[in-house]
């Protein structure tokens, strides 16, 4: 059976703790063509950070695809 492959979407939220992983996720939606849509978002609990950055595909034609 054959990986099947699907657009990602339009618009995305990314979420996560506040640490260099999310940044590389963030930068590589930059990377593959995403532009950042607003400010990110920050929350604590205390303990540890929470982000949110939403990011948009703004060209013509379909978004990248994911496996």
């Amino acid at each position: 059976m054959g990986s099947t492959q699907r657009n990602l979407p339009k618009y995305r939220l990314l979420t996560g703790i506040d640490d260099s992983a999310f940044c590389e996720r963030v930068s590589e939606a930059l990377e593959l063509g995403y532009e950042l849509h607003g400010n990110p978002a920050l929350t604590w609990n205390g303990t540890r950070g929470y982000v949110a950055q939403a990011v948009v595909w703004t060209k013509s034609g379909p978004t990248p695809s994911r496996a």
